[in-house]
């Protein structure tokens, strides 16, 4: 038996659906004795249901004898920046990301904002509450604090902050929780749409990833010959980018342009400056980075000249951001648009990564280039995108499509972990079972269009074989 919206990242699901106020109540009553803290950091999303969800959480978290301090609507980064900046033992964000307006959910971190999966303690809650572990009264009641770091963390962002003179920006906040800094944080030459915060999402789902909520941006920076398109999901942990021609660029090629901000030298905020000295000071050291199992063999190829390591992983903040932490790596990122980075505790933020990233684009149209052009120097393969089987025998059919392909040709990587990932000399493939949804997913690159078809086409015949 499970609870439906107990998954491996997060809570999350339909609310009074897949959860409801008393699951709630009891995240919140055991998440104290989880992970051993008498004091919770909360904040919640601007989603209409985030309210009530926000009233039993608290009541369960005080009721186990802990003290909240709340952090009111935020970002999920800020909870993360909150967590491990004044150091807390568990937070959680009230939100559902990216998925649409009738979804909520909770994404619970522990000490320095490490983020608690399934298999990190969420499984653990979601048996307490399947085997009716007792909820007893505590002799000492917990209370509720306001806390208020908004100066503090905006301070911080701001680090990231260079010239944007003369770039055109179009920045579509998605009616979601970016809403609360972005503005602030980057000012008024910025041409903002979707800016009012608005749980039901007037505009478009917040979900980038899917082209139809990326047109309003599309159209606007079309209309108005903009030289990039910036749009954030719902809570803000993620980024995604439009180049000055209107076309999405995969969030995956981002990491290597981050690459520019580390190693390159580029880049005029003030945290650009100290990155340059402590380059200067610590010479060409060994520089790690993080890409997840799908992302393009490219980034690697752009990175190693600058004395970039990267490092591949599983799908996931649950996943990475230990990861990243664990190989001492500078930063790293994946094809959802999920941007890691040491200096912000190893989690991702998305408008730290917008800030890096708008920084570098306008250094380099200074210099006349566009950002087609710089994304054409790192994309040098064909791409299939994420393609989705619905199917039960998922791992009869990875397994057959493995095999398959090994028996044909002599692989030059293999990874296994989070599905597998096979490379061969002119073309890669990964397969997956999504850990959220009913799917199978399977992406492919290649070095022509006509080698990219064919062996989607085998991949296409094999899994449907099987359905």
């Amino acid at each position: 038996m499970k609870i439906k919206a107990f998954h491996a990242y997060d809570i999350r699901g339909k609310y009074n659906v897949d959860f409801d106020k008393d699951i709630v109540y009891k995240v919140g009553y055991f998440l104290p004795e989880l992970l051993g803290a008498d004091r919770v950091a909360v904040g919640r999303d601007m989603r209409v249901s985030s309210e009530e969800i926000h009233q039993y959480l608290l009541k369960g978290i005080t009721d186990a004898g802990a003290d909240v301090y709340d952090l009111g609507l935020a970002t999920t980064p800020y909870v993360y920046y909150a967590t491990a900046a004044k150091g807390f033992m568990a937070s959680v964000q009230i939100t559902a990301s990216h998925n649409p307006k009738s979804d909520n959910g909770l994404k619970v971190s522990r000490e320095n904002a490490l983020p608690v999966g399934y298999d990190t303690g969420l499984g653990t809650i979601e048996k307490w509450i399947l085997e009716g572990k007792e909820i007893l009264p505590k002799e000492r009641k917990g209370n509720v604090y306001p806390l208020d770091i908004r100066e503090e963390y905006i301070s911080f962002q701001k680090q990231y902050l260079g010239s944007l003179e003369g770039l055109n920006i179009a920045m579509d906040l998605s009616n979601g929780a970016s809403a609360l800094f972005v503005k602030e944080i980057f000012g008024n030459g910025v041409n903002y749409i979707c800016d009012q915060m608005d749980g039901n999402f007037p505009c478009h789902e917040p979900n980038p990833l899917v082209a139809e909520n990326r047109e309003m941006l599309r159209s606007y920076l079309l209309e108005n010959k903009c030289d990039i398109g910036v749009i954030y999901d719902g809570d803000a942990d993620r980024v995604m980018f439009i180049d000055d021609r209107g076309e999405f660029i995969s969030p995956d090629l981002m990491i290597a342009l981050l690459g520019q901000f580390f190693v390159g030298g580029i880049g005029t905020s003030a945290a650009a400056e100290s990155r340059r000295k402590i380059m200067a000071t610590e010479g060409n050291q060994k520089i790690d980075a993080l890409q997840d199992i799908r992302s393009s063999k490219a980034i690697g190829e752009y990175l190693a000249p600058m004395g970039v390591t990267i490092n591949t992983w599983k799908v996931g903040r649950a996943y990475a951001a230990p990861r990243l932490r664990d190989i001492g790596g500078l930063f790293g990122g994946e094809l959802a648009g999920h941007y890691y980075f040491k200096d912000f505790y190893y989690s991702d933020s998305g408008i730290m990564a917008s800030l890096i990233i708008l920084d570098i684009v306008a250094e380099f149209h200074r210099r006349g280039r566009t950002v087609s052009q710089l994304v054409g120097e790192i994309e040098k393969y064909c791409n299939s995108g994420e393609i989705n089987f619905k199917i039960d025998r998922k791992q009869e059919a990875m397994d057959a499509v493995r095999d398959y392909f090994l028996s044909k040709e002599e692989a030059v990587a293999q990874y296994d972990f989070d599905g597998y990932r096979v490379e061969f000399p002119q073309w890669w493939f990964n397969i997956r079972p999504s850990n959220t949804e009913p799917y199978l997913r399977f992406l492919c690159e290649a070095s022509t269009s006509e080698l990219l078809e064919q062996k989607v086409s085998i991949v296409r015949e094999i899994v449907e074989g099987l359905m």
